[in-house]
């Protein structure tokens, strides 16, 4: 019933993570909304992280020699969730456009909830800079 609610909602884009040569053969899948992101893990038991895209902070894509042969890349993105501060989103394919649509949903979505960067900083980080 899970998989036939996410099929029905539009996500913007969504991947697996792949593995030998490039194929999706991995039990780790994406999804990317409007305003979120789920990454699911898992065959038997499954575990779903869900970050908002306000949260995002920071956004690096990494290749290896090995993923630019096969066309993959991951994505490192750091954030202010507190059960998620750093993920990726290993292998996938397309990696430098779903970077800058990732970028892109972020900016707009911190622009639409009047949000910035400073937000997220603790009270002790403002107390270092002065």
């Amino acid at each position: 019933m899970a998989n036939k609610e996410k099929s029905e909602k539009s996500f913007i884009w969504q991947d697996r993570k792949r593995t030998l040569f490039g194929l999706p053969w991995s039990f780790t899948r994406y999804f990317l909304g409007e305003d979120k992101l789920l990454i699911e893990k898992g065959l038997l038991s499954r575990n779903e992280e869900e970050i908002r895209l306000y949260r995002i902070m920071d956004i690096t894509l990494k290749r290896s020699f090995g993923e630019r042969i096969f066309g993959l890349g991951t994505i490192h993105c750091c954030s202010g969730d507190k059960t998620a501060p750093e993920f990726d989103l290993a292998r996938i394919k397309n990696s430098k456009e779903v970077k800058e649509k990732l970028s892109d949903l972020v900016e707009s979505e911190r622009e639409r909830r009047r949000i910035g960067v400073r937000e997220f900083m603790e009270a002790e980080d403002f107390d270092n800079e002065r």
